[in-house]
């Protein structure tokens, strides 16, 4: 991989475009919409009133990125998942690929079918061997490709995260779904409804649960966790965590196996969040195999909606949730030719991406609290929605 220094670049989504699946159709369900708004394409009508992350303050309009620097065309992006053949970064290979044929460059998928560490430095490292422009990164552990990330920014290629970040001065910009406060909120709300819809009052009856997912170095999925426990704590004092964490690590094989561990350690359980989508569906096909179904304990969390639709279909959860990951892919390899062709930014600034919208750099500590920002080529940037999945509109989807 050669080309420019990564260029650490602070982005917030602040536009406003029709939710699709990956490629496919519009979006009816509820969304929640993190800060920001500014589109190119009208907003998707929605059959349920959205569910508003806390908005942007629109007073002062954000600058306009610096029109210095090239061409994202003819760039290449080695695009990295925690693994590959999960439903939800097959999906977003789908879109990265999707637009980056429209703007003129590569975008060269690798991983490994093991959420692993050493997988992931190993791809990078051939990422710089092979002359490529940049690297755009969904990590397992941060900490764990924090050498390798460097040692390609030392090597000139500009370096991007999407979906679970990396220590922030080993990149520039990251693309997230959303705040920790904005998904954990949203793992609570889902699991308040489906309990709501099945007859357990969250408010008043003790509800005994437990988190179920990949592993504990995984910088996004702890996030939302955290996140979520502060709102249980505030919000349901009644509610009753029976045990620490379980994590599955991102093994189809092993969630189920660990789902069945839980529901035979807790038989009377009420509730267990997957905030991963390898564990949810392990849970759901846990909890299948015993014969329970949604009106007996409530599963829900993170996954998208083709994956868990069989579920749905066999009446075992009401309700779960995600994002569009096919443009969060997309903006992540745009953002990462982006730097790699020379362009800089700063807190505040906008970037225009052609076909998705306009998204604003935010600072770093809007993931993280406390964590600096670098003057220039640092920041995050958020999708503007997320969505929840229901038997009335998971077939509107195709990922």
């Amino acid at each position: 991989m050669k080309m420019k220094k990564v260029m650490s670049l602070a982005l917030a989504m602040s536009m406003v475009f029709t939710m699709t699946a990956c490629g496919g159709g519009a979006a009816e369900a509820p969304a929640q919409e993190a800060p920001a708004a500014e589109a190119e394409a009208p907003a998707a009508e929605e059959e349920a009133p959205a569910a508003e992350a806390p908005a942007a303050e629109e007073e002062a309009p954000a600058e306009e990125a610096p029109a210095a620097g090239g061409d994202v065309a003819g760039k290449t992006v080695v695009f990295i998942p925690k693994l590959t053949g999960n439903a939800f970064f097959e999906a977003a290979n789908d879109g990265a690929q999707k637009y980056a044929a429209d703007w003129g460059f590569t975008v060269d998928y690798q991983g490994s079918a093991t959420a692993s560490a050493a997988d992931q430095v190993q791809v990078i490292n051939n990422a710089v061997a092979s002359g490529a422009d940049a690297i755009c990164i969904s990590t397992v552990d941060a900490a764990g490709v924090r050498d390798a990330l460097l040692a390609a920014k030392d090597a000139g290629l500009a370096v991007c995260t999407w979906d679970s970040d990396a220590e922030s001065d080993a990149r520039s910009l990251m693309v997230s779904q959303g705040t920790p406060e904005v998904l954990g909120q949203m793992l609570v709300d889902m699991s308040v409804d489906a309990l709501t819809k099945r007859g357990v009052d969250p408010a008043a009856d003790e509800v005994k649960y437990v988190w179920h997912y990949s592993q504990a170095t995984v910088t996004d999925q702890n996030s939302w966790q955290v996140a979520g426990e502060k709102i249980i704590a505030e919000k349901y004092p009644n509610w009753v965590k029976v045990a620490d964490n379980y994590y599955s690590e991102q093994d189809a094989e092993k969630a189920v196996s660990t789902g069945a561990a839980i529901l035979d350690a807790y038989a009377d359980i009420d509730l267990i969040i997957c905030n991963d989508s390898t564990a949810l569906p392990g849970q759901l096909k846990a909890a299948q195999n015993k014969g329970l179904g949604k009106d007996d304990i409530t599963i829900t969390g993170f996954a998208s909606p083709m994956s868990i639709k069989e579920y749905c279909d066999a009446d075992v959860l009401y309700e779960w949730g995600l994002w569009d990951c096919g443009i969060q892919g997309a903006m992540g390899c745009y953002l990462a030719a982006y730097m790699a062709a020379g362009n800089e930014v700063k807190v505040g600034d906008k970037v225009s991406i052609p076909g998705i919208g306009d998204c604003e750099i935010l600072a770093n500590d809007c993931l993280s609290e406390g964590d600096t920002t670098a003057d220039t080529n640092n920041g995050v940037v958020l999708l503007p929605e997320t969505t929840v999945f229901t038997a009335d509109n998971v077939n509107d989807y195709n990922f």
